[in-house]
């Protein structure tokens, strides 16, 4: 019990720090931010092209509702935990974080938490902006699947956390494990309805993909927000995509402490 109220303790100073170093390095947060705009480029894409007939269900109403849905939740759940953690193990500074009497999972998740304000900055006006364009028809009428939104984007976050930290503990083995983590994103941008909406994608391959862990990290949330999936479904994809995320944080902490006894500072 000592060591959970030291952890709730610890992390408001925790996510101070962090807030503190997204400000120190804004322009380079910002630089990151700008960096995630790819759907903007696909809303122009595939407005143009539904401009003369739908594709499906989707006119360039529904795609612009669509994409920036996506742009808000793609901007809450991000991370870049991966590229933090292979920095610091080839220089060796982990071992800071190690010497500290809290987890440094707790660490990294702070930082990473701490820029959800700054991310406002961009979430609020791309959300005035959707509620312009496509009114409030272009959004979730029930207010239980609002209830149910901050789940799926809570989830969609400790998905894309875990998931970066377990790839992140890979580089305790290898010199550097982003090669790993770049074909994961790549299945992720393709399958994820990050590129296009998965109700675009032929029906045997979107009953493949919702075994599959890349719905449950974008498309969720985002249909949730748009209303485009029932009280049942969204309930059952939500305890689909906590199961997935509670694994994948178990298989990162189990990873991570086999990989300590192997850590050893690379030097930079």
């Amino acid at each position: 019990m000592s060591n959970v109220s030291r952890t709730l303790r610890a992390m408001p100073t925790l996510l101070r720090v962090g807030f503190a170093s997204s400000l120190a390095y804004r322009s380079e947060f910002f630089v990151w931010i700008l960096a995630t705009n790819m759907p903007l480029v696909m809303l122009a894409l595939w407005s143009q092209v539904a401009r003369e007939a739908p594709i499906g269900n989707y006119g360039p109403k529904q795609f612009t509702a669509y994409f920036l849905v996506t742009l808000i939740v793609r901007q809450l759940t991000g991370s870049w935990v991966v590229w933090e953690m292979n920095a610091e193990i080839r220089q060796g500074t982990l071992s800071q974080r190690l010497l500290r009497p809290l987890h440094p999972i707790l660490s990294y998740a702070a930082d990473n938490l701490a820029a959800l304000p700054i991310r406002a900055i961009i979430v609020i006006p791309v959300a005035v902006l959707l509620l312009f364009l496509t009114g409030r028809g272009g959004v979730a009428n029930d207010p239980v699947l609002w209830l149910l939104a901050p789940l799926g984007v809570a989830g969609a976050w400790l998905m894309s956390f875990s998931v970066m930290f377990l790839v992140g503990t890979l580089g305790l083995f290898w010199e550097s494990s982003l090669a790993i983590w770049d074909l994961w994103f790549a299945c992720y941008a393709i399958f994820s309805g990050y590129l296009m909406p998965l109700g675009l994608m032929p029906v045997w391959l979107q009953a493949f993909l919702h075994m599959s862990p890349f719905p449950y990290l974008l498309s969720l949330p985002v249909e949730i927000c748009l209303g485009a999936v029932s009280r049942g479904v969204a309930a059952r994809s939500l305890s689909i995509q906590w199961a997935y995320a509670l694994a994948f944080l178990a298989c990162a902490l189990l990873l991570w402490r086999r990989g300590l006894v192997r850590f050893a500072a690379y030097g930079g």
